[in-house]
């Protein structure tokens, strides 16, 4: 690893420690580097508040800080040149003096990435940085980079959120015994990550007849941090109100054909029953600014995503103890490749991401 990839591989480390309070703004860490020597670290700690660019120049002990302009300072994504909650990173960069800058990934984001010289191909971060006479180091750890904030990635050059598609599965390919009786398949520990897993993403969905039959919670209360917004079909509004997703302990969003209101923590947002549905919940989504969603089920809701193309990554458990012999399949996986697996006691998880969108 080289010097630049490990002060990188350090913004990344600090830009992490931003998960969960920075959304929809990305996650992002800063280094600031003097002769070998670390003088200033910050990351983007919560949405509207300072950048990490911001708080890494002001961590700069008193003694260091005639040393910033002879520093090179390393970002995990392209500095901001637009004025948002905040003014623009680049202009702070100018302003310090700063003469080298390395940067991760470009920002997809359209207020940075508006490109002045197509034939250039860089950000309006860049340029602003290198027509003030700024070096700039692009494309360090671009991978790693782009992967930290696959999420804001997705939702900006897609228009869509990043979708993740989650079941539990029998060792014989079944989800359920198909007499409408809950088949509970994973293990409590496997039960624990995957509250992780929505810890970590903006809303859960869930079609009707899941919603009806196992009466889901669809929170993370067996792990901490935010509630993700809770999402159900109900295309009739025939799910009665005393489900456990209608509860008060976080936001439903009801997509049907009927209304379009906000009772309480409920929202009931009115789709075309004429148009393809799971197309229609994620515009929904893009414009009610969620920029991921974990598709929980069931199995019919899980194909229609596959069908469509319209998924990006998937998590597979699968108990290898348990044979029903028969009942409700499991979805059929289609231009798909496993990323990793792992073993928690009798339940297998295979990780996979779309081939057709990743390389």
């Amino acid at each position: 690893m080289t010097k630049d990839e490990q002060y990188m591989h350090r913004c990344i480390e600090l830009a992490q420690k931003g998960a969960g309070t920075v959304a929809p703004n990305p996650m992002v860490g800063a280094v600031l580097v003097h002769a070998d020597q670390i003088i200033g670290e910050g990351w983007h700690q919560q949405y509207g508040e300072a950048h990490a660019e911001v708080n890494c120049i002001n961590s700069v002990n008193e003694e260091n800080k005639q040393l910033i302009p002879a520093s090179t300072l390393y970002v995990s994504l392209e500095p901001c040149a637009h004025f948002g909650k905040t003014p623009p990173c680049s202009d702070l960069i100018i302003k310090h003096q700063i003469k080298k800058v390395v940067i991760g990934c470009r920002d997809p984001f359209r207020e940075v990435n508006a490109r002045l010289n197509d034939e250039v191909g860089q950000g309006k971060g860049i340029e602003k940085l290198s027509a003030a006479g700024v070096e700039t180091l692009v494309d360090v750890l671009k991978e790693q980079c782009v992967e930290l904030n696959k999420r804001f990635f997705t939702f900006q050059t897609q228009q869509r959120p990043l979708i993740l598609l989650k079941w539990a599965q029998t060792a014989d390919g079944f989800m359920g015994t198909g007499n409408k009786e809950r088949l509970l398949i994973s293990n409590e520990t496997t039960n624990r990550l995957v509250h992780q897993w929505r810890s970590e993403e903006d809303a859960v969905l869930v079609g009707t007849n899941t919603a009806l039959l196992d009466d889901p919670q669809l929170t993370n209360r067996y792990w901490p941090g935010k509630q993700p917004l809770r999402l159900v079909i109900d295309r009739q509004l025939r799910l009665p109100t005393t489900l456990q997703l209608f509860n008060i302990s976080a936001k439903t969003v009801v997509f049907n054909t009927i209304k379009d209101a906000e009772e309480g923590n409920i929202r009931f947002y009115k789709i075309n029953s004429e148009e393809n549905i799971v197309h229609q919940i994620t515009e929904a989504l893009y414009r009610l600014q969620i920029q991921s969603v974990l598709v929980e089920g069931g199995a019919q809701l899980l194909q229609s995503f596959i069908q469509e193309n319209l998924w990006d990554e998937v998590r597979i458990i699968t108990n290898e103890q348990l044979n029903v012999q028969n009942g409700l399949a499991s979805p059929v996986l289609t231009n798909y490749i496993q990323t990793h697996t792992q073993q928690i006691g009798s339940d297998w998880i295979v990780f996979g991401k779309n081939s057709n969108h990743h390389s």
